[in-house]
């Protein structure tokens, strides 16, 4: 995309609610909050919404490309310092500065050729028009929601997303059915004219066509002649195999259309996955806690659990495991983008009855016989006073 003029009167950091040195993946959050919270289909009640979409849209079209970013952020601080600030210096330095800004070149003298309209001054310095050039198509925002056991298989779904694009009426010419744009008279067709500023002149959009160098004597009643409309569209979007919740997948080239030949943005889907009664994750590991009895945790076992495949496996508790222990079995776990899977993670969880028999409490108490009564006491007593002889 080409250096617009508008760029020195918009402020996409403040639209997006940023500070100017913030990182892209910064820029990329705040974008993804605001699109979500001012999503037309999210506030329908809200006039205002779609414009607010459209502005966030728009600004995260430039700050998210970190070349346009770069060509945004060079024409803020020029424009600050020529219009703020004063130019100064040789007519050198103007020159150059109005080439970096708008990309045109100079001529010395008399009205260039293509000035755009009738008695433009004919001053030392002036820029040259420059035709529309493409624009790359905003990015899209969606959520995707998903069970435990799709997230974990992958799954392919089908999302709605809303964006502007060609109104399918006129064909995106912003004419009514049966009519051609004309070639704007004011600028002659070029889309921009020399604008005065002082002891120079640059060229700027044309404002009787806004800058596309036709107008529209009979504009589509569907679109009122922008050529575009805001639309919902269905979109088929495969979630890969073991994904997380949070995780963002970018459908590339589904996004909002382009302008002028540009390619379109993208789509970027937000996976929320709901929690699992059983199973929990951590990394590509997934988590399970199993509970067994005492005396299973005392004398050994082999207990069958439930792994997220939908089958079984038997892993043997030694005799003597206490509660907290984790044992893994490989491979068992969620699936990685290497081809590989995680592991389940188990944790041993030891559970006392809270209501025992009599002939439980017997038993209990005759095992209470053999109970070492020192044990607490040197784990307690006498390993601190080891630690402060």
């Amino acid at each position: 995309m080409a250096p617009q003029r508008e760029w020195l009167d918009k402020d996409y950091y403040a639209v997006l609610g940023v500070s100017r040195d913030a990182t892209a993946d910064e820029i990329k959050k705040a974008y993804r909050k605001l699109a979500r919270e001012n999503h037309p289909d999210a506030r329908p009640d809200d006039p205002r919404a779609e414009q607010r979409f459209k502005e966030v849209g728009e600004a995260y079209a430039v700050l998210g490309d970190a070349e346009q970013r770069k060509e945004y952020d060079e024409i803020r601080r020029l424009g600050a310092a020529g219009f703020g600030g004063g130019f100064g210096g040789a007519d050198g330095d103007i020159s150059d500065l109005l080439n970096q800004m708008f990309g045109g070149g100079m001529a010395g003298g008399g009205p260039g050729p293509g000035a755009g309209r009738a008695g433009s001054r004919s001053g030392p310095f002036r820029s040259t028009t420059r035709t529309q050039r493409p624009r790359r198509g905003s990015d899209l925002a969606a959520d995707v929601h998903l069970t435990f056991e799709d997230a974990f298989a992958g799954v392919r779904t089908t999302l709605r997303v809303t964006g502007d694009g060609a109104c399918e009426t006129c064909g995106g010419s912003g004419a009514a059915p049966g009519t051609q744009p004309v070639t704007c008279t004011t600028c002659g067709g070029r889309g921009q004219v020399v604008l005065d500023q002082g002891p120079f002149s640059f060229a700027q959009p044309c404002e009787a066509c806004g800058g596309r160098g036709q107008r529209i004597e009979s504009p589509c009643t569907t679109c009122s002649g922008s050529g575009r409309v805001v639309k919902p569209r269905q979109l088929t979007v495969r979630i890969p195999a073991g994904v997380k919740d949070g995780a963002v997948i970018r459908v590339p080239g589904r996004g909002g259309q382009g302008r002028d030949g540009g390619p379109s943005g993208d789509v970027l889907v937000t996976v929320h996955v709901e929690p699992h009664p059983r199973f929990g994750r951590r990394g590509d590991d997934v988590t399970l806690e199993v509970p067994i009895t005492y005396t299973e945790a005392a004398l050994g076992a082999k207990v069958t659990v439930p792994t997220p495949r939908s089958s079984t496996r038997t892993i043997k508790v030694p005799a003597g495991t206490p509660s907290g222990r984790v044992m893994r079995l490989r491979g068992e776990g969620a699936p990685t983008k290497r081809g590989s899977s995680g592991d389940l993670l188990v944790t041993i969880k030891v559970i006392v009855p809270t209501k025992v028999s009599r002939e439980q409490r017997k038993l209990l108490e005759r095992l209470a016989e053999h109970d070492d009564p020192t044990l607490r006491d040197r784990v307690l007593f006498e390993g601190a006073r080891d630690a402060t002889a």
